[in-house]
This record gives C-alpha cells, sequence and structure tokens, in this order.
C-alpha cells in the first residue's frame, strides 16, 4: 500500500490524507486477473457483462486487498474507528452486478474490528456523467465535476456528523476532483474528519 496527500483546490480546501493499493496504467494490464486494472475494470461491469464466475474471482481479489489494505490504514491513523463511505457511481440505475465494489466493500468492512459500515452514507439521486467514458463519448446524461456537485447530486446521510470517514473509491486521478468534491462535501456535513482510500492510483502521462 502506498500513502500521498490530496492537494486543496477549487474543490476541496484543505489537504487530505490519502492511500491507494497500486498505480492503475490501464492498457492490457486490464487483462491480467488479479491486476487492480483488471478488478476495477470487470466490477465497473460497463461495457461487456462479465460471467458470474469472473466476477466472483474480482470480487475476492478485491476482497483480499482491502483486508490487508483498510486495518493498515486503521493503524496509521492511530483512530479507534474509521467509518466506511464509498464514492457513488455516475448514475442513480445500476444492476446489482454493476454495484459489487460497494457490496465488496460492505462485506468487507462487516467482518473488520474498528470500521463502522457507512457504505449508504452517500446515495446518488441525479445522474452525472461517466467520467471514465466521457472522452470517447460515452459519459451519458448529467454533468462532469464541478465544486458542490456531489451535494447537488447526492443525499449525504446526517450519520457523517461527528465521525473520523475513510472514503473509498475504486480509482482516483487527480485530474478529475471528484474525490475532492465528495470530500468537501462530507467535511461540510460535520464529518470529524476524511482520510481517502483508492484501490488504483491513475498514473498521469
Amino acid at each position: 500500500m502506498n500513502n500521498f496527500t490530496i492537494e486543496p483546490n477549487k474543490f476541496l480546501n484543505k489537504r487530505i490524507q490519502a492511500f491507494y493499493n497500486s498505480n492503475y496504467s490501464g492498457g492490457e494490464r486490464r487483462l491480467i486477473e488479479g491486476s487492480v486494472e483488471n478488478v476495477i475494470c470487470t466490477l465497473k461491469n460497463d461495457i461487456t457483462p462479465y460471467t458470474e464466475i469472473v466476477l466472483q474471482t474480482a470480487v475476492q481479489n478485491l476482497s483480499n486487498i482491502l483486508s490487508k489494505d483498510l486495518p493498515e490504514i486503521l493503524q496509521f491513523t492511530r483512530l479507534d474507528n474509521l467509518t466506511v463511505c464509498v464514492i457513488p457511481r455516475a448514475k442513480v440505475n445500476y444492476n446489482l452486478n454493476q454495484l459489487l465494489l460497494k457490496s465488496t466493500i460492505h462485506n468487507v468492512v462487516n467482518q473488520l474490528s474498528g470500521f463502522s459500515d457507512g457504505t449508504d452514507f452517500i446515495i446518488r439521486h441525479t445522474d452525472t456523467r461517466t467520467t471514465h467514458r466521457d472522452r470517447a463519448g460515452y459519459g451519458g446524461n448529467g454533468d462532469l465535476p464541478y465544486p458542490g456537485i456531489t451535494t447537488k447530486t447526492c443525499t449525504i446521510s446526517n450519520n457523517v456528523r461527528g465521525k473520523d470517514i475513510l472514503l473509498i473509491d475504486d480509482l482516483y486521478t487527480q485530474t478529475v476532483n471528484i474525490d475532492e468534491d465528495a470530500i468537501q462535501a462530507l467535511l461540510n456535513e460535520g464529518a470529524n474528519s476524511v482520510i481517502f482510500y483508492a484501490i488504483g492510483k491513475t498514473v498521469l502521462r
């Protein structure tokens, strides 16, 4: 696991401690079973519907990653408890096989000590553009990230107030800013602190 700092910008007004499992390079690595590229792309399940066995293999690989990394993050923070929230997908309606990232995080968190389940604390109610597909013209309805988009398009539970939050996304890309905006939204809603974790971190070219 690796750590980095998310710097303030027009989406976020303070520095945030962040972690990620591995660099994400895309390309042919998406075909390598067990790579973060393969796990992330398989669980998005956007283009080619995967078979049940392929999906469950990706789920198990993600479970292994989370089970190793999350306790290390908790130890690093020296906190007694972290409430785990998840960046919601861009659209309101997905089938269950396109929500396996969230359900896997939910299942792992409930098996670990020192974590509370807040995977339903951020719920999308208005479509946004799918950023990873927008460049190819398949982003769909809604807006690209702008400051305040999380508050405008999501319902955030009052249960985040006073909590130390671990916010999880599948992929962090510095130029997208949807993660920064969600962090700021949680802080605005009264979270005591927010730490960020991504399975992959995009290697910028």
